[in-house]
Parts: structure tokens; sequence; C-alpha cells
């Protein structure tokens, strides 16, 4: 598999007043596909919280080379860029792709995992968190930290 693949749907909410979309949508939709994924990994949002982990993002950043806009027909490409080996830091990437392939944006995040009890980063890490992570598709050009 070379990424996640997922076509999404625009609202009439996700538009500016310029009649493309909102620079914010693309942060949503971003969220969600990787939440989505976690979840068809095994690494859902019950087992977080039974388990007292979940992600944390240190950036987030959205490089935009074309409009979209409602009418669009949008894929979004998600894959792991960066991971070190106990999968503790990360960064995916989610690429916003019409149908003819067209690069539309790029977001990037850069992330690890928080235990939730104590309010600061999990170590070691979670060993459901390693298993999702090595199932995650990577980029051309991974690298490992």
């Amino acid at each position: 598999m070379v990424s996640f693949i997922k076509e999404i749907s625009f609202r009439w909410s996700d538009l500016d007043p310029n009649f493309h979309v909102r620079h914010s949508a693309y942060y949503d939709f971003g969220a969600q596909h990787r939440i989505e994924i976690l979840e068809q990994l095994g690494l859902t949002l019950r087992v977080m919280q039974t388990q007292s982990f979940g992600p944390v993002l240190f950036r987030e950043e959205c490089v935009f080379r074309k409009e979209l806009k409602l009418s669009d027909k949008i894929f979004i490409h998600t894959k792991t860029s960066k991971m070190k080996a106990d999968a503790s830091r990360w960064s995916i990437i989610h690429e916003f792709r019409k149908e003819d392939d067209t690069l539309c944006a790029v977001i990037t995040v850069d992330g690890a995992w928080m235990d939730t009890k104590l309010r600061k980063l999990a170590s070691p890490t979670p060993e459901i968190a390693i298993q999702a992570l090595s199932i995650f598709p990577k980029s051309d050009d991974f690298i490992g930290l």
C-alpha cells in the first residue's frame, strides 16, 4: 500500500467568501483522516482512552498549491514521512489531489504520543501505537529518525 486514500466531499460550510475551500477545512479533513486510519489499524479512541494515551501535535503546516472548489472531486492521500523506530515521534503528510492527480495542498504534522494521566510524553510508547504506525504506509522519501 502506497498510502491511505479517501475521496472527500466539500460542504457549503467548507467554503470561504471567495468560494473556494477555506484554509482551516484542510486541517479538519486531515485530522479526521488520521483518526479514521488509526481506527482501521486497531488504535481506536476507546483503546487510547482505556490505555490513557493519545496523539499530540507539535506542528501542523499546510502548503496550498491549487485552489479547491465545492464541485471538485478530491482525494486525500495519507502516509508517514518520518518516524523514530519506537514510534515515539512521527510526521504524517496528507496530500490533497484532484482526480487527475494534480497536487492541490500538502499538510504536514509532527507529533508524538502523550500520557493523558501524567500530561507528558508517553514513555515507553504504547505497543499498540508502535504496531499501528509500523503498518502505516510510508512516503517515497521516508526518513527514519
